[in-house]
Parts: structure tokens; sequence; C-alpha cells
């Protein structure tokens, strides 16, 4: 068949199947037609919520940056750029106590890797569970733990008084950071590298010791390559997160150990929206670019990730003991002390420092939050409107960002082109700081934007529930996305092959079939959102939209008691989600 009547026939073709198209929809109802075009309908809503509440604030922060009244004159930018003090000590100093941080945080994370990946023993799976507790523990309340251990009143001081040694002074110093930001890293990396250790081919290290290789030489060889990419994957991402902190070097560093996000908060109390603008864009653009590369490694792991038998685990107590043995259950041991002192005493130090001064048991502290609700002036921070606002501004947080981050999950399992695209703009949120969030929802929706002659605002407590719903919803991608991208396809090409929509395959068979994860995600954004600090005190200035973590900045330096005792009701909230996290989520956690 010549080109011309080949090309006559397709138009015929496509004709042909247009029209049918246009026949359907003529006599298809409303409801065929939804469903129809659901999930198209689905994208641009999602496009358009993302697009309103991450994409445009984080536009005018960098609009901010850029212009100077109504020219574009780089100005503040390059001030920013051209100044020493804030390449080398702001932006020097982030990046050397995120280095820092790092490097602690996969030194304490590898062995409980180790661990959880070569070793069966009663209570695995739950500790494999703990290690997810940093996701959902505020910031800020590590900062009230860490005062409550090591500050100048804390348990440490009473113990070294106690024993009649002298008092040590920790707090501000680097240290403190460095060690609060291993306890939320730490399990980060362990839960990176133990999955990547599960799953190391057991066929390839029985080969290597056929051939004559030592045990040494087997995993320095075959096991040590097959983790070195999960364990870089665990220090990108805690440089990530570390290197954009803020309520830890805030609380725990004082003005000698501040880092860039600091000095965006500072820039914003003194009104100057340029140069905060300016390290905001300086932050972001390195945060971006680590995640990118963070996400690049993600898609070609999936890719290459294929079924092997794994390592065979030993049993943490073995029936014949020899001096090798001996000594790795020594480690293991000092190893658990090491965890106890970094992860376990903070939080306990505070739960008792809330009913006890210098020694005794007292609700005193307790007290006190009852009495500042009775008799405290309408500037000073109230318990219980904290508390109800965090509740009420975590269930507006829910009812969000659950609908979005199933939607964006259910769309990033889809095979089309552009896909990585898509999961990649999704994942934006997780690179770019909650100050930097905040910032920009202040300037592009609560300051209002001019259109159509009229002004657009929305009030603080909307842009809260706005910052915490795209903090939020990354997170329910991820624990919502892996189950579905497991399901088993003869399934969904079965309700289709029965006449069922795409929108109606999806609702009826796929969600129902990952509920747990769903559940899991929703536990996630509400505990996200209970603990969001960052966004919130940019957002909640002046307001009364004060909450749980705000309270405990307020009250940590001036009172230790108030501070542990709201600290310990927002370490019991975020522990109840954390139960639901572990008991309904299961296997289905992202």
């Amino acid at each position: 068949m010549d080109r011309p009547v080949g090309a006559a026939l397709r138009r015929r073709v496509s004709g042909a199947r247009l029209a049918r198209a246009l026949r359907r929809a003529r006599t298809a109802g409303p409801a065929a037609l939804a469903e129809r075009f659901a999930l198209p309908l689905l994208a641009a809503v999602t496009a358009l919520l993302l697009a309103l509440l991450f994409y445009y604030p984080i536009a005018t922060v960098f609009v901010d940056a850029v212009v100077e009244g109504d020219r574009v004159t780089f100005g503040p930018l390059a001030e920013v750029l051209t100044d020493e003090f804030y390449l080398v000590r702001v932006l020097g100093f982030t990046a050397y106590q995120a280095l820092l941080s790092t490097a602690l945080s996969v030194a304490l994370g590898l062995p409980g890797a180790w661990v959880l990946a070569r070793f069966e023993f009663r209570g695995r799976e739950t500790l494999r569970s703990v290690t997810m507790v940093p996701f959902v523990v505020p910031s800020v309340l590590v900062a009230a733990a860490f005062y409550a251990t090591f500050g100048a009143n804390g348990t440490l001081n009473a113990g070294l008084s106690a024993l009649g040694l002298p008092e040590l002074d920790l707090l501000p110093s680097l240290g403190a950071i460095l060690v609060a930001h291993a306890f939320y890293n730490a399990p980060l990396v362990t839960r990176v590298v133990a999955a990547a250790w599960e799953s190391v081919d057991a066929g390839a290290v029985e080969t290597a010791r056929s051939l004559g290789a030592s045990p040494r030489r087997a995993f320095r060889d075959v096991v040590v390559p097959q983790l070195l990419p999960a364990v870089l994957t665990g220090a990108t991402l805690t440089f990530v997160f570390t290197f954009a902190t803020f309520a830890i070097p805030l609380a725990l560093g004082g003005s000698q150990y501040a880092t860039i996000e600091v000095f965006i908060y500072a820039a914003r109390r003194q009104l100057e929206y340029g140069r905060a603008a300016s390290l905001a864009v300086l932050e972001t653009g390195v945060s971006l670019s680590l995640m990118a590369v963070y996400l690049r490694y993600e898609r070609a792991q999936a890719a290459e990730r294929r079924d092997t038998r794994g390592l065979i685990r030993r049993s943490l107590w073995p029936e014949s003991w020899t001096r090798e043995r001996a000594l790795r259950r020594l480690a293991i041991a000092g190893y658990a002390v090491v965890v106890a002192l970094v992860f376990v005493a903070p939080l306990a130090s505070m739960i008792y420092a809330s009913v006890s001064v210098d020694g005794r048991l007292t609700l005193d502290a307790y007290r006190f939050l009852l009495e500042r609700q009775a008799t405290g002036a309408d500037f000073q921070v109230k318990p219980f409107p904290a508390i109800v606002n965090s509740l009420l501004f975590g269930a507006a947080t829910l009812a969000l960002a659950l609908p979005l981050g199933v939607a964006m999950g259910v769309l990033t399992t889809r095979r089309f082109r552009g896909r990585w695209l898509v999961d990649a703009l999704s994942m934006a949120p997780l690179a770019v700081s909650g100050i930097v969030v905040g910032l920009g929802l202040l300037r592009g929706l609560v300051f209002g934007v001019e259109a159509f002659g009229y002004r657009f605002t929305v009030t603080g407590a909307v842009a809260i529930v706005a910052a915490h719903a795209v903090g939020a919803y990354p997170f329910v991608v991820r624990t919502v996305a892996p189950p579905l991208d497991r399901l088993d396809r003869a399934l969904v090409e079965s309700a289709r092959a029965l006449g069922a929509s795409r929108a109606r395959t999806v609702l009826d068979v796929e969600l129902p079939l990952v509920w747990p994860g769903i559940v899991a995600g929703a536990a996630f954004a509400f505990a996200i959102s209970i603990g969001e600090f960052d966004a919130t005190v940019i957002l909640a200035e002046g307001g009364g939209t004060d909450t749980m973590p705000v309270a405990v900045e307020r009250f940590i330096g001036r009172r230790l008691g108030p501070a542990t005792a709201m600290g310990t009701v927002l370490l019991a909230v975020t522990a109840a989600s954390f139960v639901v996290i572990e008991r309904v989520g299961g296997e289905f956690r992202g």
C-alpha cells in the first residue's frame, strides 16, 4: 500500500473512532461522563492545589529575592551572595554542622541496620517499627527533652551532683545539636540500610565463599558494594534534613550556633523580607539539588530491583559460644547502651522533669499551665487554646492532605510518559523547609495578591493548615503508592474487562486493597501536623493561633517545668499516632 492511500485509510479510521467516541459521549449520562474523566479531573485538581498551596508561595519567595520595588534587580540575592558573612559564617556553618550530623547519624545507624538485618530475636519487628518514631516526634519536643537531660537543671547534672562530681555546661553547644540531629536521622539510616542488607544476594556471597574467599573478604567484595548505595541514600537524606534544620539549632544552639534557617527567621522578624527570601533561595537551591540526586537514584534502583534470596538471619543467642560470637554480642550490648542514652534517656528525662522539682515528685508544672490558662495575659501562650488549635489544625490537615496524597499516590503509580517528573514535583515539599514554606505563604497568601481589582487574602489559620498539608501529604504518598504499585494487576485488568471504568476500578478494587496504607498515611498526616513548628511559628505570631509546639518553644529557656509538661502532652498525642501507624499500617508502611 503506497503512502497516500495508507494515510487516507488512517484518517478514515481515526475519524470513525472519533465519531464513535462522540456518539458515546452524547448517549452517556452525566454519571458515566464523570467516571470517564474522573482521573484526568483528579490530576487537574491536584495540580491546582499544589500550585496554589506550594509552588505559588515558593515563587513569591524567589520574586522577593530578585525584585526591589517594581524592578528586577537581583539586588537582595546579590547582596547575600557577595557577603562573606552569609557565605562563610552562615552557609558554611550550616553545611559543616549538617556534614557532622550526617557522619554521626550514619555511625549510629549502621550498627542498628546490622542488628536488624542479620539477627533474629524476640521483639525484632517491634524494634524495627520504633525506627519510625522520629518521623512523628516533633523537633521542638526533642529540644525540650534535651534541655531536660543536658540542661543546667537537667537529669545529667542532677546525677553528677548526687555522685559529688562537678556539673557540666552542655547547652547551648554544637554537640547537643549534633546528638539531637542523630536522634532524628540515625533511625532513618538504620531503616534504609537494613532494607538493603536484607535484600543482599545470598547466592553471590555463597559463590564467593566457594571460590575461597574468607568471610571478611566476601563481606568486603560482595556485601559492601550492595550496601553502599543505601548508605549514600541515607546520608544524602540526612544531609538534606539537617541542612534545613530550624527548631533544634534555635533551641539548643543559640545565636552562636545559628544555621541559615535561624537567620531566615530572624530576618523575617525584623521585616527584612528581601534578605530572608535570598537566604531561603540559597538554602532551597542546595536542598532541591540533593533531593533531585536522591530521586534519580531511587528511580534507578526501582528499575534494577529484582527478587533475590536474602541472607539467613542468625539467632541473637546462639546455642554454642565462641570468642568471636561473644565479642559480637558484647558489641551489640554496648550499642544498646548508646541507643538508650541517645534515644530513650532524653524522652524519659522530659517526662520525669514534668512531674518533679529538685528530686521530689510534684505536679507543679501542670498546675502552672492551669494557672496560666486562668490568669495569663492575652499576649502570653495559654495551654488550652494551643491544644485545641493543634487538634483542629490536625483534623483540617488530615481532610486536605489525605485526599491530596491518595490522589498523587494513584497518579504516580499509573504508567504514562513523564511519570518521573510528576513524582519529582510531588516530592518537592520534602526538600523545602517549613520556614521557607511559611515565609512564602505569609508573603503570597496572608499578605494577599491583587487580581481583577480585588486583593485576595487568607487568615493565618488557613495558611497554617496549608503549610501543614504541604508538609504532610508526601508522607501519605509514600505510604499509599508502594502498595498500589505492588497490587496484582490481574485484579485490575479483570475489573476493566468486566466493564468498570478506570475511576471505578480505583475506588472499588485498588483503594480497598490498600486501605491499611491509607490509614497509616492519615496517621502520619495528623502526627506531622500536630508536631509542625517551623512554618507555624512564622504564621502564628500575634494571631491567636499558637499550637502545642509553639507553646513548648515559648517555655523552653524560661520555665523548664511547663515546657516539659506541655511536651509530655504533645508526646502522648504523637505516640497515639505512632500506635495507629504501627498497628494498622503494618506491611503497607512506605
